[in-house]
C-alpha cells in the first residue's frame, strides 16, 4: 500500500541554488507501506554515529538515461513517477528509521532517531532544461549544477530530517536520483544498501528483499565501551559554532558554492594500478612485504600527491589527509554487512607538511604514510584510535591542507538498477564542501577505480595535467 501525501510545501525543508533552470513540479510526502499505521520507533545513536552529529548530510546523485519514450514528461509521470514512490513507499517499511528526525530531549545522554507514526520522507520532483549527456557525464561540469540535483537540508533545524530525496526529469534523455541522508545516521555503505534496496523493490515490482539487502536494525552488535560515546560528545564542540547549546543539532553553515567550482571524473584503471604498484616497491626503500599495497592504498596515495602539487604554495604549509575506516569485520564481534548506520571511525594523517609530499619521491612517501596508518588500524583497538584521532584532530594548525576520500569502490554503487539499466554516472555531491575525492567501482569494466573531484578551474587543470602526466611518465 502507497502512503503519498501529494504536492504540498506543508514540509518543504529545501531550496535550490544553481544557474541551471530547475523547475519543481512536485513534492511528496511518502509513508513507509503497512497494514497499519506503524508505532512509533526510538533507535539509539552508537558511538560510530555520534562523530557524524555536525557532518552535512551525505550526498549522492545517480544518473539514468532513459528511452524518449519513458523520459517525455506524459510517461515520466503517468508511469516512471508512480512507480518510484511506490517502490519507495515499500523500501520505507525495510528502513523505518529513515522516515524519522534526529532529537536529543533534555533527559537523555545522547541524540537518538525518533520516527512517529505518519511520519515520511520528502520526495521533491523538478524539471531539467540541462543536456543530460553533459550534466551525467564524466567530464569537467559546473559543480552549482551538480548541486542544484540533491535537496538542500537545513542547518538551523534542531531535530533534522534523516533522509531526503529528489527526482529530476531531463525530458525526452533521462532523469537522475538526489539523495541527502545525514551523517549521523547512515555512513556511505547504507546509503548504497538502501539505493540498491530502492532499485530492487522497483525493478522487479514487490514488496520483499533478498538477504543481502535486508537492514539489520539491531543496535547491540556494536560491542564499544560505554564511556567511548561521552568522549566522542565532549569532542563535538570542537566541530560546532553552537559552544553554548552542546545539545544542539544544528549543522555548522555552509559556505556558498563558488561559481567557477568545476567537477571532474577520471579512473585509475587495472592497469594504472599495478604499474603505481609496482613503482611503489621499486622506489620505497623499505620491503614491499612491510607495505600495504592495497588499491585503496595505492589510489588515494597517487591522488592525494597529485593534489598537494596542484595547489602549489608554500612547500612548509601543514598538510592531513583523511579516510574512513570500516569497523564492521574489525570488532571484538563482526558486524554484518547489512547494518544499518554507521560502523565507520575516520583515520587521519596528521603532522606533515606539503615538501613530504613534493618532488619525485612524493608518491612513495604518500604510499608508506598511507600504508602504515591502514596497517595500524589491526593492531590498536578502538579506544586508541579515537584517542589518536582527537589529539590529532586538536593539533590541526590554522590553514592546514586536508583531503579525504568519501565512498569505496567495493560498494557495488552502479548494480542500482531501477529497471532502466545501470546508471551511467554516479556521483557524491557533498565532496564540494572541501578537498576531498570520491571514489567507486569503475561502470565499465573490472577492477580499478573510479574517482571524481571538485576544485576551481585553474587548480583543476593543474591537477589533472599532474594525474595524467605521472600515469604516461
Amino acid at each position: 500500500m502507497l502512503y503519498v501525501k501529494g504536492p504540498s510545501a506543508e514540509k518543504r525543508e529545501f531550496s535550490f541554488s544553481s544557474s541551471m533552470e530547475l523547475k519543481v513540479t512536485k513534492i511528496s510526502q511518502v509513508n513507509p507501506a503497512t497494514n497499519t499505521s506503524h508505532a512509533s520507533l526510538v533507535l539509539p545513536l552508537t558511538f560510530f554515529d555520534l562523530r557524524w552529529i555536525k557532518f552535512h548530510p551525505t550526498e549522492r546523485v545517480l544518473f539514468y538515461k532513459l528511452d524518449k519514450h519513458n523520459s517525455s514528461p506524459e510517461s515520466f509521470h503517468s508511469i516512471i513517477l508512480p512507480k518510484l514512490e511506490l517502490s519507495l513507499s515499500a523500501v520505507l517499511s525495510h528502513y523505518l528509521p529513515l522516515a524519522g528526525r534526529l532529537r536529543w530531549d533534555p533527559q537523555d545522554p545522547k541524540p537518538h532517531i525518533l520516527v512517529l507514526q505518519n511520519d515520511s520522507v520528502t520526495l521533491i520532483v523538478a524539471e531539467s532544461d540541462a543536456d543530460f549527456s553533459i550534466t551525467s557525464g564524466k567530464g569537467l561540469r559546473p559543480e552549482t549544477e551538480i548541486r542544484s540535483l540533491v535537496p538542500e537540508s537545513p542547518v538551523a533545524c534542531d531535530s533534522p530530517s534523516v533522509l531526503a530525496l529528489q527526482v529530476t526529469l531531463f525530458p525526452n534523455q533521462g532523469l537522475c536520483i538526489g539523495v541527502a541522508a545525514h551523517h549521523s545516521v547512515m555512513d556511505g555503505k547504507t546509503v548504497v544498501n538502501f539505493i540498491k534496496s530502492w532499485a530492487h523493490i522497483c525493478k522487479h515490482e514487490t514488496m520483499a528483499l533478498p538477504e543481502n539487502l535486508t537492514p539489520f536494525l539491531d543496535r547491540t552488535v556494536i560491542n564499544v565501551p560505554a564511556s567511548l560515546d561521552a568522549k566522542i560528545l565532549e569532542f563535538l564542540p570542537y566541530f560546532s559554532e553552537e559552544k553554548h547549546d552542546l545539545r544542539s543539532l544544528k549543522l555548522p553553515p555552509m559556505e556558498k558554492i563558488s561559481p567557477d567550482l568545476v567537477r571532474i571524473t577520471l579512473e585509475l584503471t587495472p592497469e594504472n594500478i599495478e604499474k603505481l604498484r609496482e613503482r611503489a616497491k621499486r622506489e620505497s626503500t623499505r620491503s614491499h612485504l612491510d607495505l600495504h599495497l592495497s588499491t585503496f592504498v595505492v589510489a588515494t596515495a597517487y591522488l592525494w600527491t597529485c593534489l598537494v602539487k596542484a595547489r602549489g604554495g608554500e612547500v612548509d604549509r601543514p598538510v592531513r589527509f583523511m579516510y574512513a575506516a570500516d569497523f564492521r569485520n574489525r570488532l571484538d564481534k563482526p558486524v554484518p554487512e547489512t547494518y544499518f548506520g554507521n560502523c565507520v571511525f575516520p583515520m587521519g594523517c596528521f603532522g606533515y607538511k606539503a615538501k613530504v609530499f613534493l618532488g619525485g619521491g612524493g608518491f612513495v612517501n604518500s604510499v608508506e604514510i598511507i600504508s602504515d596508518s591502514v596497517k595500524g588500524i589491526a593492531l590498536q583497538n578502538i579506544e586508541a584510535l579515537c584517542e589518536l584521532y582527537i589529539d590529532g584532530t586538536k593539533s590541526v594548525k590554522p590553514g592546514t591542507q586536508t583531503g579525504s576520500i568519501s565512498g569505496s569502490n567495493r560498494f557495488g554503487i552502479y548494480t542500482s538498477d531501477f529497471g532502466w539499466g545501470k546508471p551511467v554516472n554516479s556521483e557524491i555531491v557533498s565532496i564540494d564542501r572541501n578537498e576531498a575525492f570520491s571514489m567507486s567501482e569503475r561502470r565499465d569494466g573490472p577492477g580499478g577505480v573510479e574517482f571524481g573531484l571538485c576544485l576551481k578551474k585553474c587548480e583543476m587543470d593543474r591537477f589533472v595535467s599532474l594525474f595524467q602526466n605521472g600515469l604516461q611518465n
